[in-house]
């Protein structure tokens, strides 16, 4: 199976979740002309294909997360120091945040995700 049919094969609220990470994170195109948007852009061509060459080579497993620490930590270190010019007033604040939020979250899983694979190995 490649990666989307095991993903569609997982719990809903997981297949839901997913869903949400890629639209929001995706969702950088409409603010393309800001910086950080830019910069969520990068992650994700950075993690979007490690995760597939991850999926390729362990199959559906918790190293997936590895994709997101790799792409994700620095984007969010990078958001967290830009946090004066998020302006929560406008679309394009609410969207920073929503991505920070997110990712953060998600990296949260992942960090887990990936020391439990490599202490179980």
């Amino acid at each position: 199976m490649g990666l989307i049919e095991d993903i569609m094969a997982q719990q809903l609220w997981l297949q839901v979740w997913v869903g949400w990470m890629g639209f929001v994170n995706l969702s950088a195109i409409i603010f393309i002309r800001r910086i950080e948007a830019r910069w969520v852009f990068v992650a994700m061509l950075v993690a979007f294909p490690l995760m597939n060459v991850l999926h390729a080579q362990f199959g559906y497993q918790r190293i997936l997360g590895l994709a997101h620490v790799i792409g994700w930590t620095p984007l969010l270190v990078y958001l967290w120091l830009r946090r004066k010019h998020w302006d929560l007033s406008r679309l394009s604040g609410k969207w920073i945040m929503a991505v920070f939020v997110t990712d953060l979250v998600s990296l949260v899983i992942d960090y887990v995700d990936v020391a439990r694979y490599f202490l179980d190995q």
